[in-house]
């Protein structure tokens, strides 16, 4: 953890699952991480909403295991970025390629949050720095009706766990990923 990083009980729980998991570790090497996400929600989501908002608490979840499967994937991104003015919570991969070539570059937007208005103002504002408007993805607590592409965390109607081969996916196509790791 970074120094600029306050601990959050959500994030601890998070990595101490995964630490204890016995079944992670092959996951990773086969390259199954829609399996650790289902792994992962169901040993961690019934608690972690118990220590927060739910939705504060699914975003703050979302988050800690995305980075976790980007940095196993080895898919490029940077983290909690300013640009512009603008909060960025994931960005694929990295602000200088969204300077350049805002098409290879992909804007994830968790908005711990299920209210429209909300999501829109973040979706409005993302919209001023990606010009690429089908570049940008939201993870949602619940399945909200948005204009973007979208996954659901929660135990019921878990669409989260295809996200890391669609982010291999878009960066394969966008040329981005040198080493096509995943090869999908």
């Amino acid at each position: 953890m970074s120094p600029d990083e306050e601990a959050n009980p959500i994030k601890d729980y998070l990595f101490e699952q995964i630490e204890k998991s016995e079944t992670i570790p092959s996951h990773i090497v086969k390259k199954q991480f829609d399996l650790i996400i289902e792994d992962i929600v169901s040993r961690c989501y019934d608690k972690i909403i118990l220590m927060d908002d739910e939705e504060e608490a699914v975003g703050i979840l979302a988050t800690g295991l995305l980075h976790y499967l980007l940095t196993n994937a080895l898919i490029t991104s940077q983290r909690k970025i300013e640009h512009e003015g603008i909060e960025i919570d994931i960005v694929i991969p990295d602000i200088k390629t969204l300077e350049k070539d805002p098409k290879k570059t992909l804007l994830i937007c968790i908005p711990k949050s299920s209210d429209i208005d909300i999501i829109n103002e973040k979706i409005a504002k993302l919209e001023k720095v990606q010009p690429e408007k089908e570049n940008i993805w939201l993870v949602l607590s619940r399945s909200i009706p948005v204009e973007k592409k979208s996954f659901v965390l929660s135990k019921e109607d878990n669409t989260f766990s295809k996200i890391i081969f669609e982010i291999a996916k878009f960066s394969n196509v966008g040329g981005s990923n040198k080493f096509k790791i995943l090869r999908i």
